[in-house]
């Protein structure tokens, strides 16, 4: 049976339908099947699901645990993420056109659904908000980083922006604060250096001064003032990434002896703050983003309305 892409579950809520693919094997029920893919749902949650008619098939049809299995089709449904903490900060939409939604992302918000957040995301946001599945972001920033996040409207348009920043024709303008950077190398300068994860499947990056490398970011200091715990005292710094390595800014940061203010993950991992501790953003803003558009040639340029909280006045 062909694998069908097509799903019979409207976006609901901004949230688009997932599926799973039901396998060969030696499941007798629906209700067998599930339980033993999704072992970290409840058994309860999963059988009330199953009576609400919450899942069903390629082509709409309820599906319940007692359902006998058919391998070789698909099933849909909405995935749910109990006791989701709502973000309690704005999202302003900063353009909007026929190609483009440009939006000015807070701190806290992820930009995709995955792990703990589904609906607390920039892009469930808006796809509920414009009432639109095939909204797609072309870019990400992290949960903890704010500012400038765009997305394309219509599919057919995906393929040239995402070109764009794949190959680094765009130019990204970060704001940062950190403690004043001391040591032997001047700024502004640019970071070189070999970005990589701390080990198979680990989520900290680690530069790896033995190996080529892979990624640099053009820092400036903008300003610098004195401050509370902060025996260098605080810089404001302007930060141009001319590649696009995970956690780069936060690492090259960290790595120069001034981890960004409110860095939970650099230079260690503070595991005692809570994800949804809102009271201490990570002092990161993504300001602009300017790029040539590959459809219409014309010169695009978005730049963030917020400011970094710990700007001296």
């Amino acid at each position: 049976m062909s694998k069908s892409f097509i799903p019979p579950l409207p976006l609901k809520n901004g949230v688009a339908p997932s599926r799973v693919w039901l396998e060969s094997g030696p499941w007798t029920t629906l209700g067998e099947f599930l339980q033993q893919r999704f072992p970290h749902v409840s058994p309860q949650v999963l059988a009330q699901r199953l009576q609400r008619g919450d899942i069903v098939d390629s082509q709409g049809a309820t599906q319940h645990a007692h359902t006998p299995y058919r391998p070789e089709q698909w099933l849909w449904y909405y995935r749910l993420v109990e006791d989701e903490v709502p973000v309690p900060f704005e999202m302003p939409i900063l353009h909007v056109d026929e190609r483009l939604i440009v939006v000015d992302k807070p701190h806290f918000l992820a930009t995709i659904p995955t792990g703990d957040y589904l609906t607390q995301t920039a892009l469930v946001r808006v796809r509920a908000q414009f009432n639109n599945a095939e909204i797609t972001p072309l870019h990400r920033l992290d949960r903890d980083t704010a500012g400038v996040l765009v997305f394309c409207v219509q599919p057919q348009y995906r393929g040239a922006y995402q070109s764009l920043f794949q190959s680094r024709a765009v130019e990204k303008t970060y704001e940062a604060i950190a403690p004043t950077y001391v040591g032997p190398d001047t700024l502004p300068s640019y970071r070189r250096s070999h970005i990589a994860a701390l080990g198979e499947g680990e989520f900290m990056m680690q530069e790896w001064p033995d190996r080529e490398p892979n990624s640099e970011t053009h820092i400036e200091e903008l300003s610098r003032w004195s401050a509370t715990g902060y025996d260098q005292g605080l810089s404001h710094y302007t930060l141009q990434p001319v590649t696009g390595r995970k956690h780069q800014l936060r690492v090259h940061l960290a790595a120069m002896g001034c981890p960004i203010v409110n860095d939970v993950f650099y230079p260690v991992w503070d595991k005692s703050r809570a994800a949804n501790d809102f009271s201490r953003p990570l002092q990161l803003l993504a300001r602009s983003l300017a790029f040539l558009d590959p459809i219409d040639g014309h010169y695009r340029e978005f730049v963030s309305q917020q400011r970094l909280g710990l700007l001296a006045p």
